[in-house]
């Protein structure tokens, strides 16, 4: 049986039938097979080196041109996500080589594919074209319905390949609405028998996100007869942050039980949050109640301050111990801690920004908003609590930012 020779591809690509050029991921051409030649009316030397947009420009004398930017859109989709791009059939001219200034009139249907190099990043983009001027042409020559015939096969090729996309996207979005919703339920803890103490969590998650956040909170047990409560907020929506919103939210619930106080769990965050991704500027407030000696120490790390509601109406902000954000700092410095008293029938609200801070609105006047709030309902426990702050502060048509909230009775 006789060896079979090595292919060479290089006269295997100059022999492709139909018009197919190899460009970087800048666009930029480095080979062109025989067909993308003749075709094209311009010779490798013309081609190879050169941005494609400025060997074939858009037409100057069609204010209505399109063709030059779908065809930049669908090449830098291919470089962004790694996919095939199947273009519908375009219009885009070409300026005669032989007369500057004269442009003749092409419609193309191009596909553009990556070429992925080891690591599953896009090194090429194969751009093949059909030119289908002259089918067009033919058929426009004998009547409207006759081109509209090749139009109509040409768009159902099309929207098949489309609806196929679609279904991959859909199965990608579902899969990845399924390990948001699973992050969710593992980083969102319900809050635990507090004994005669009542507590109150919610979440809510930006408008069109995957029910996902940067924002979060905690609840946890301490020795002789204390608790802390914490929020905290990471910057950005989605899987990215929620996934460095739980790798902070674990280090502190951690920290917290062997602190001697807020002040020493937030610098055992800070030195953790040099290591995760995405945490930097991350803002947090946590809390530490003596119930027994009816005191609140607290640590405020960029974050707006938690506010104590009295049984009078009267609200108490905790912002005698701020400091900046988690991971802001070039220099390690000691964080500020404060303590307050407090008396039976209060309670202690801690929340993100997500809940009180509006564009081109002074902080004071939002935390101005959540303290008559507060008041207007200071008879209601943390449950009915809870769900007016939201229907009250939240947007009526849907929260553009995520939000965090924990109301305990005191």
């Amino acid at each position: 049986m006789r060896k079979p020779q090595p292919i060479d591809y290089a006269a295997v690509f100059q022999a492709l039938p139909g018009m197919v050029a190899l460009l970087t991921p800048e666009l930029v051409y480095v080979d062109v097979n025989d067909d993308f030649e003749q075709l094209a009316g311009r010779s490798r030397e013309q081609l190879l080196g050169r941005y494609i947009f400025d060997v074939f420009p858009e037409n100057p004398n069609d204010p209505a041109a399109a063709g030059m930017r779908e065809t930049r859109e669908s090449m830098l989709r291919v470089v962004a996500t790694g996919e095939r791009d199947t273009m519908a059939v375009l219009r885009y001219d070409i300026e005669d080589a032989q007369r500057p200034g004269h442009w003749q009139e092409h419609f193309w249907s191009p596909v553009n594919a990556p070429v992925l190099g080891p690591d599953g990043k896009v090194v090429l983009v194969v751009h093949r074209v059909e030119e289908v001027t002259e089918l067009l042409r033919a058929r426009g020559s004998l009547t409207d319905s006759d081109r509209a015939s090749v139009l109509e096969a040409e768009l159902y090729t099309r929207a098949r390949e489309l609806q196929e996309v679609n279904e991959r996207l859909r199965r990608a979005h579902a899969h990845e609405r399924e390990v948001a919703l699973a992050l969710q339920t593992a980083m969102m803890p319900t809050p635990r028998h507090l004994g005669p103490h009542q507590a109150a969590v919610r979440y809510r998650p930006a408008i069109g996100d995957l029910n996902v956040c940067g924002d979060w909170y905690d609840l946890v047990d301490l020795p002789g007869d204390r608790m802390a409560v914490a929020v905290g907020d990471v910057v950005g929506h989605g899987l990215a942050a929620a996934c460095a919103m739980g790798q902070l939210h674990s280090a502190l619930s951690a920290a917290t039980r062997v602190a001697d106080g807020p002040a020493q769990a937030l610098e055992a965050l800070d030195m953790y949050a040099c290591s995760v991704d995405g945490a930097e500027s991350a803002t947090v407030t946590t809390t530490f109640i003596d119930w027994g000696g009816r005191s609140i120490t607290y640590s405020c790390a960029g974050h707006p301050p938690p506010a104590v509601l009295h049984p009078d109406g009267t609200v108490s902000f905790l912002d005698q111990a701020t400091d900046p954000p988690i991971d802001a700092r070039p220099v390690r410095v000691a964080r500020p801690q404060a303590r307050v008293s407090f008396a039976e029938g209060d309670t202690l609200v801690l929340y993100t920004d997500g809940l009180v801070e509006r564009r081109s609105e002074d902080i004071d006047t939002s935390l101005g908003r959540l303290a008559d709030c507060l008041a207007r309902h200071r008879q209601a426990a943390p449950e009915a609590l809870a769900d007016a702050l939201l229907a009250d502060l939240l947007p009526a048509t849907g929260n553009t930012d995520d939000t965090a909230l924990v109301v305990v009775s005191l």
